[in-house]
C-alpha cells in the first residue's frame, strides 16, 4: 500500500528514510495550528496530529497509509512551539537550564482505504547547561532555530556543547519516534 508522509519536515522525511523507507510520497498539511490549542502538551500533539490527518485526506484520492506528526517542547509545564521572534527565541535559550525540555510527539497513522485511525505519543527529555550568551546570539541568528520546536535540534552545532544530557530516543527527539512510527503502521494496515 502507497504510504504518505504528511510533514513539511526535512527531519521527519530524513528520518523516515533512515528507517528503509524509499517509496513514499510527502504531502504538507494546510492548517490553522494556533486555532488548536490545548495546555496538555499530549492532548494539543495528537489534536494537531489529527487535524493534520483529516485535512489530508480530502486530498488523497487512492488507497494509502497516512502519517502526520506534532511536536512541542514543555517546560516548566509552559508549552514551546517555534519560536516566533528572536526574544521569544532569547528567552527559551536563557531559561532552559533551569529545567528539563520535554519533547513530546504525537502521531497518527490513517488507513485511507478501511479508514482506521491509530495514534501514540511519546516523551523525551534534554537537560540543558547554561549556555552563554555569545552562543545564544548565535542561536538566535540561525534561521533553522524557528524550524524546531522549543527552538532547537540537537544537531544544532552552537547548541551541542550545552546538552548535557538526553533521556529517551534522539529521532523521537528529532520529531519522528522510530519505534511508535513502525507499531502504528502495524495497527493500521
Amino acid at each position: 500500500m502507497k504510504i504518505i508522509l504528511g510533514t513539511a519536515s526535512k527531519h521527519r522525511k530524513k528520518i523516515f528514510e533512515e528507517m528503509g523507507y524509499r517509496d513514499f510520497e510527502v504531502m504538507a498539511a494546510d492548517i490553522d495550528e494556533k486555532a488548536i490549542r490545548f495546555e496538555d502538551p499530549e492532548k494539543l500533539t495528537l489534536a494537531l496530529a489529527n487535524a493534520k490527518a483529516d485535512a489530508l485526506v480530502q486530498r488523497i484520492k487512492e488507497p494509502a497509509l497516512l502519517i502526520t506528526a506534532d511536536q512541542v517542547v514543555s517546560w516548566n509545564g509552559e508549552i514551546r512551539e517555534k519560536p516566533e521572534s528572536e526574544e521569544q527565541a532569547q528567552e527559551y535559550f536563557r531559561t532552559y537550564h533551569m529545567a528539563p525540555a520535554i519533547v513530546v510527539n504525537g502521531i497518527v497513522v490513517t488507513n485511507t482505504a478501511t479508514g482506521k485511525r491509530v495514534s501514540g505519543g511519546d516523551r523525551n527529555t534534554v537537560v540543558f547547561r547554561q549556555i552563554p550568551s555569545e552562543a545564544m546570539e548565535a542561536l538566535i541568528q540561525d534561521p533553522a532555530t524557528y524550524t524546531y520546536a522549543g527552538g532547537f535540534s540537537l544537531f544544532t552545532p552552537a547548541l551541542k556543547p550545552f546538552i548535557e544530557r538526553i533521556e529517551g530516543d534522539v529521532d523521537s527527539i528529532e520529531g519522528l519516534p522510530r519505534q511508535l512510527t513502525q507499531r502504528l503502521l502495524g495497527e493500521a494496515e
